[in-house]
């Protein structure tokens, strides 16, 4: 009977989020909540939530200062010059603004918000693709999979909400990851290599010396030719891709005018402590590498540190903090909702009796692979499911199917991470929203490109994960 109850608990949260019936926040409480009393258990539900809350607490605390701390970096301009340098980088070269949009992405994921890496990125990196007239579903497949790969920092999600489900510490799960995490970063840039010579090709490019300018001869048929130069390019070759149609008045506008997305002119910008900036987020991430303290302790000094040298003045800081509590409170909110979800999945032995169930239905011999297992499930699990779904609902399962045969948590956690590229295209996650509304691409364009691309990148993860002997 708890097997049955448990599997309609996680069912009945899923349809309920995906369907967008009730908020995560909300089906993450009520739904256990009610199953705990249908299983005759509901005057120990306070108990079950307490103990949750005392393990996540940690958790909670690092993705709350985290965001405070990248977002105050964001707002005094640290990665201001990055954009400028790979938008110099770019020049009018298709394959060079195809890999820098990967780059770009890549960096400003660090803040860990896919909604924020994504109004950067596209705000840089759009003015270039329409000035060319280069397929704009290239730029926002680039992108979704390049934060992806990203959004398995600890502070992005998918590994908070893993060590939150199995009460792990997110640093042993994401540090030994991070070679592997690199192999599929070096995937994503080679994507980027191969999709931005076929546009180079398409659009019948050719290398020149100096800066290039789009000029246009017909609706499809653009030809670039060097500034001030005569007609020294051959015609494109094929017609314009989704989302890189004919040209309009934003077709002329230049690499410098996609930067205005960051507001060079606002007023919180630090020129003056740039290096300080550079020097405390660098020592902050080695810190994090190399275990010095917990996760927690670093980015709550962090955030106080940059707060208190950036903006010296009280109301300076509660500026800055108001302006990113709305992140704040969704995620910590988040995560301590999660405390009712797994506290009655765990404390009513529903987690238990569902893993026996599957224990019994996977093949004998594949109990001892319980990690691989995991990790080919993730890549369609959550591209269906949301993360809240996948990590609360499915991980804890998995893990504790694996522990009868003697599989690690950790490796569990590890596995389940690598489904996270093809996630971030999921029509469940709000911020690809965000993303193909600012590139003006249907999102079914999007969808179809970027798939089995996404794909192929959580499929290297996983093999350089099992090559390297972390899962």
């Amino acid at each position: 009977m708890l097997t049955i109850l448990g599997f309609a608990m996680i069912a009945t949260f899923l349809v309920l989020i995906m369907m967008k019936k009730m908020s995560p926040i909300a089906a993450l409480v009520l739904i256990p909540a009610l199953f705990c009393v249908a299983v005759g258990k509901g005057a120990h539900l306070g108990d079950y939530v307490i103990e949750g809350v005392g393990n996540l607490a940690p958790t909670a605390a690092m993705l709350m200062f985290a965001i405070v701390y990248f977002g105050v970096m964001i707002d005094v301009g640290l990665f201001d010059p990055i954009v400028r340098g790979i938008l110099r980088f770019c020049k009018a070269d298709p394959m060079r603004i195809v890999v820098g949009t990967a780059v770009l992405a890549a960096i400003v994921s660090l803040d860990g918000d896919g909604s924020t890496t994504f109004m950067i990125t596209v705000s840089a990196m759009y003015p270039l693709y329409k000035r060319l007239k280069m397929s704009l579903v290239v730029m926002t497949g680039v992108a979704a999979t390049a934060n992806g790969v990203m959004n398995t920092l600890p502070w992005g999600g998918p590994t908070a909400r893993a060590a939150t489900a199995l009460k792990l510490d997110a640093g042993d799960i994401f540090v030994p990851m991070i070679p592997a995490l690199g192999v599929g970063l070096l995937a994503v840039i080679l994507l980027a290599v191969v999709l931005g010579r076929r546009e180079r090709k398409r659009l019948g490019t050719l290398t020149l010396d100096g800066p290039r300018t789009a000029v246009p001869v017909t609706e499809s048929e653009p030809v670039l030719v060097a500034a001030g130069g005569g007609d020294r390019s051959r015609k494109g070759t094929g017609s314009a891709g989704t989302g890189g149609t004919a040209p309009d008045e934003e077709a002329e506008t230049g690499a410098d005018e996609g930067f205005k997305g960051l507001d060079p002119q606002r007023a919180t910008l630090r020129p003056k402590l740039y290096w300080f900036n550079a020097g405390l987020t660098i020592a902050l991430l080695t810190a994090m590498i190399m275990e010095l303290m917990p996760i927690p302790v670093l980015f709550l000094l962090g955030a106080a540190l940059a707060l208190t040298v950036n903006f010296p003045h009280m109301p300076d800081q509660r500026a800055r903090i108001a302006a990113h509590a709305d992140n704040v409170l969704n995620v910590s909110g988040m995560v301590f909702a999660a405390a009712v979800f797994t506290g009655v999945l765990t404390g009513t032995g529903m987690v238990d009796h569902m893993a026996d169930w599957l224990v019994g239905a996977i093949p004998e011999g594949m109990g001892p692979h319980m990690a691989l297992v995991t990790g080919v499930l993730s890549i369609p699990l959550t591209y269906f499911m949301s993360n809240d779904g996948f990590y609360f609902g499915v991980v804890p399962v998995l893990a504790e199917a694996g522990a009868a045969h003697g599989v690690s948590p950790l490796e569990i956690a590890r596995a389940s991470l690598v489904g996270q590229p093809l996630h971030m295209s999921s029509p469940l996650v709000p911020a690809v929203y965000v993303l193909v509304g600012m590139a003006k691409v249907e999102f079914g364009d999007h969808t179809r490109f970027t798939v089995k691309w996404a794909a192929l990148t959580s499929l290297v993860v996983l093999g350089a994960g099992l090559l390297f002997g972390i899962i």
